[in-house]
């Protein structure tokens, strides 16, 4: 028996998209999830065809569903599930290289030395008198 229709937690966990059902499901809640425009619930019907805008830990993807599946197997079968649109691999791309950027900057761990602590000022534009 084939069916037309997933619960949407069960879809977006067999897609990968999160690593457990409960994590999709709070997803939901939070307002995270949008199918066709609309705020999408745990319990909302994915049908094939469905363009879904998820946000979780790997960025904002926008996908059109291919296929339904309500069990999670090997990657290279998730992604068979969902076809991704092209703005949304443009602006993830983006993101990530801005994630990157940001990423350059060394973070010390601990307190500065005082010599640090100079630096700081200094790149903060701050004048240090004596």
């Amino acid at each position: 028996m084939a069916t037309d229709s997933v619960r949407m937690d069960k879809w977006l966990w067999a897609a990968r998209f999160f690593k457990t059902r409960a994590l999709a499901a709070e997803s939901c809640e939070m307002g995270r999830v949008f199918s066709n425009g609309y705020q999408a619930k745990a319990a909302r019907d994915v049908r094939v065809g469905d363009l879904l805008r998820v946000k979780s830990e790997g960025g904002l993807f926008e996908v059109e569903v291919l296929a339904l599946s309500s069990v999670r197997g090997p990657a290279a079968v998730a992604q068979g599930l969902y076809h991704e649109t092209e703005g949304s691999k443009v602006a993830r791309a983006k993101t990530e290289e801005e994630r990157k950027m940001m990423a350059v900057w060394d973070v010390p761990s601990g307190r500065p030395s005082k010599k640090d602590r100079r630096e700081i000022d200094k790149a903060r534009g701050r004048v240090v008198r004596f």
